[in-house]
């Protein structure tokens, strides 16, 4: 992959000649700003970076942006980059998808990209509905939504994707916002310099029909104390003075009180984003209260973050490997095969 260090691009050489055709007030724009914002800390050129997609709003992403992209099928964007990383492992791979699009038809092709570790970038929308096809429940609705395909509620219960991606041993775990931009750029960056899939759950609000489902993490009266900013080797505080924290009671996090005096800095809980136990207990933080205790702020920022080989480097030693004991591969000749038959 090459350096561009002659002439640095800009943000506005990411931005392609189409009108952006989101509804107005939707999250999207504020995720595509922070992304051709960062696209340039890269130093590629844009023939080097891919986008791909499947279906839904987020997935018009790869025309707006001014490098090479496609509009894939439902779910199956995964695979698409999957096999594009393969053939050409130099490319800077992204994935553009929803929680719909990854997480329901898609699932299963997005567990396999975490668990094989290419090198490549996961952004998943979530907007807690299905706003293309206007505001069904997504595996992502709370419990007891009600939509257009849930008039009495949903009865399902939702996926939590940072949970799954845990599962699925991905090696880069992150959750950010549309409405924080300085903080999405933050974690943009840490994504794109990580080795490996790196998975990042943005919220996004659908201002049509889902209107306001983060509001308590994003409007400035609630958001200090409904949310916590994860930052590794620093305690976990929150609160519109600093006045709140987590510690572990155990193996389960609790809220306490700094300006009490009961507790202290020295008390909380330090994140880790190299622990997987502590890690998975952040992602678990939803704002359900335990009975008898405060509710839990949700976590944002990189929960999770490890190193292991890559799929494609793998696969390019092994071709390597078959190389040298064998020779180079005779096309002719494996069609062909070694078992013939004669015809009398």
């Amino acid at each position: 992959m090459s350096t561009n260090t002659e002439n640095k691009l800009t943000a506005k050489d990411f931005s392609s000649d189409q009108d952006v055709r989101w509804c107005p007030g939707c999250g999207d724009y504020s995720i595509l700003k922070q992304v051709q914002t960062i696209l340039p800390e890269l130093g590629l050129k844009r023939e080097e970076i891919v986008f791909i997609s499947g279906i839904g709003c987020s997935s018009r992403f790869p025309y707006y942006l001014n490098t090479f992209g496609m509009h894939s099928i439902h779910g199956r964007a995964p695979s698409i980059a999957s096999g594009l990383k393969v053939a050409n492992p130099n490319l800077s791979v992204w994935v553009i998808t929803g929680d719909g699009d990854a997480l329901s038809i898609g699932g299963n092709h997005l567990i396999h990209l975490l668990r094989r570790n290419f090198d490549m970038n996961v952004l998943l929308f979530n907007n807690e509905i299905y706003g293309l096809t206007k505001g069904q429940y997504s595996p992502t609705s709370p419990e007891g939504k009600v939509t257009k395909s849930t008039p009495m509620g949903s009865v399902d219960h939702p996926f939590n994707p940072l949970a799954l991606a845990a599962g699925a041993d991905s090696t880069f775990i992150a959750r950010a916002m549309d409405r924080d931009p300085v903080h999405l750029r933050e974690i943009l960056l840490e994504a794109s310099r990580h080795k490996g899939t790196s998975l990042l759950e943005i919220y996004q609000n659908c201002n049509v029909f889902n209107d306001g489902a983060f509001s308590p993490f994003t409007d400035k009266q609630s958001k200090a104390d409904n949310t916590i900013f994860l930052e590794h080797g620093k305690p976990c505080v929150y609160g519109k003075d600093g006045n709140k924290g987590l510690k572990l009671d155990g193996a389960q996090p609790v809220v306490v009180d700094l300006s009490s005096g009961d507790n202290s800095l020295e008390d909380l809980w330090v994140h880790d984003k190299y622990d997987r136990f502590k890690s998975g207990v952040l992602m678990r933080c939803f704002d359900t209260p335990m009975p008898d205790r405060e509710s839990l702020p949700r976590p944002f920022g990189v929960f999770y973050q490890e190193d292991r080989p890559c799929y494609e480097d793998l696969l390019q030693e092994q071709i390597q490997v078959s190389v040298q004991r064998k020779g180079q591969g005779d096309l002719d000749k494996l069609l062909k095969g070694t078992n013939t038959w004669e015809i009398a």
